[in-house]
């Protein structure tokens, strides 16, 4: 590989790996079964399996139904076709390590709004009731659940015989293939490009559409929406849309530009997303709280205010970089160091860090006004379980090993120029704490 892996130390790496892959499946299902049939209570779900076992386990576990299927095909079918056929401009991806430069077509934002307007369209008109995506979530679930990894066999295997640019290899192990992946930007054809497709299209576009769902199935089950629904719903579509308006800009992080389609990121964006990520809005739908019109605006309004500097702290880097640092930063010439590196093949290339702004308080302090945001959507479920708030301690643990494996990939990158770095930028994600 052009590339290591090994993050973390080895004996940590392989039983991380392990138990992700055995355990994020089940985890998937017990989540869901928890937020929609045990009233939101882990103890009334352990309680169950304790009694029943691998057998509780099994019993929960719902089949894939040919609905479940349809929906997905259905739900793949029209993103893929959006995505190659929406116009958007040509916007290059970052040099890849081997001197590789990927070409891509920036329609996110058309497509996420065709989307919406579609699904609302459908609902609206009585073509498609909503409802149905909500009431067969656990087979969906399921259905993904072995969907997703028979695709990440397909990735392996394609990584191995039919490679689609030199961006690609074997680590020897194969574990560590399939988990991490073999391919930095695996491609159907020319134009189809895999990682966009299950981290934007599939992955961010079904958080999307199942925040709607779960509005639509509390408004059909109780005749009104709530409060914490509303506020939950609005500030999750506002975090989507500033992803779709930034979605050039991701493709220059760690996800797209580093990590390689594997388990890791395919099977998470494919499954982890549309599950975890929209855990607070399927725990509200049959538990509606009412918080008041002052409290619920005070979330509202905070909750904007963090997704707006994190996309501030994205949008400050990406002008930086797109203006090769003739640009201002917070009204003024912005603090740099200017750093050279080589490639895999051995050429000599230079990158400019960005020391001030967002980006002179910390490495990664985008980090920051990401999980408050997190936070913010999912408090109007209150305090009653605590399960609603697994995907803030996940989000936040995500995050934080992601800036560690930033900083190595990047101490190996650049060697004296990233010492340097950190000592004009000294905290790696919180301002004098971290």
């Amino acid at each position: 590989m052009a590339e290591s892996k090994m993050v973390h130390p080895p004996l940590v790496t392989y039983a991380s790996m392990l138990s992700l892959l055995t355990l994020c499946p089940p985890f998937v299902i017990l989540l869901w079964y928890t937020m929609v049939h045990a009233d939101g209570s882990v103890y009334q779900t352990w309680e169950f399996l304790k009694q029943n076992g691998l057998q509780g386990l099994k019993e929960i576990w719902p089949r894939p139904t040919a609905i479940a299927w349809e929906i997905i095909a259905c739900f793949a079918a029209f993103e893929a076709v959006l995505q190659l056929w929406l116009p958007g401009k040509e916007v290059m991806g970052p040099i890849s390590p081997t001197g590789n430069q990927p070409v891509y077509k920036s329609n996110g934002l058309a497509a996420y709004a065709v989307t919406l307007v579609t699904y609302l369209g459908l609902w609206w008109f009585g073509i498609f009731n909503p409802a149905i995506v909500y009431d067969h979530l656990g087979e969906i679930y399921s259905a993904l659940i072995f969907g997703s990894f028979v695709f990440c066999i397909f990735l392996y295997i394609k990584g191995h015989l039919a490679p689609s640019s030199s961006d690609s290899g074997s680590s020897g192990n194969v574990i560590i293939d399939f988990y991490w992946g073999m391919e930095l930007y695996p491609r159907i054809g020319k134009n189809f490009d895999i990682k966009v497709f299950t981290n934007c299209r599939f992955g961010m576009m079904s958080w999307a559409v199942l925040a709607v769902t779960y509005c639509i199935k509390q408004y059909e089950e109780n005749g009104r929406v709530a409060d914490s629904m509303l506020v939950n719903t609005i500030l999750m579509l506002v975090y989507i849309t500033k992803f779709f308006l930034w979605e050039a800009g991701y493709w220059n992080t760690m996800d797209i530009a580093h990590d390689r389609a594997g388990f890791y990121i395919c099977w998470g964006c494919l499954v982890w997303v549309p599950s975890i990520y929209t855990s607070p809005g399927m725990y509200l739908v049959n538990h509606p709280v009412h918080l008041g019109t002052q409290l619920a605006l005070s979330i509202l309004v905070a909750g904007i205010l963090c997704i707006f500097i994190n996309y501030d702290c994205d949008r400050q880097r990406q002008e930086f970089r797109r203006t090769n640092g003739k640009c201002t930063v917070w009204g003024r010439a912005p603090s740099k160091i200017v750093a050279s590196y080589q490639t895999s093949n051995g050429e000599t290339k230079t990158s400019l860090l960005l020391t001030s702004g967002w980006w002179g308080l910390a490495r990664h302090f985008h980090y920051v006004p990401e999980i408050l945001s997190a936070f913010f959507w999912t408090v109007p479920a209150l305090f009653n379980h605590c399960l609603p708030y697994f995907y803030v301690v996940f989000l936040t643990i995500l995050l934080m090993d992601r800036a560690k494996r930033d900083d190595d990939r990047c101490r190996s990158k650049y060697g004296k120029f990233w010492k340097l770095y950190c000592q004009k930028v000294r905290y790696r994600v919180i301002p004098g704490i971290y």
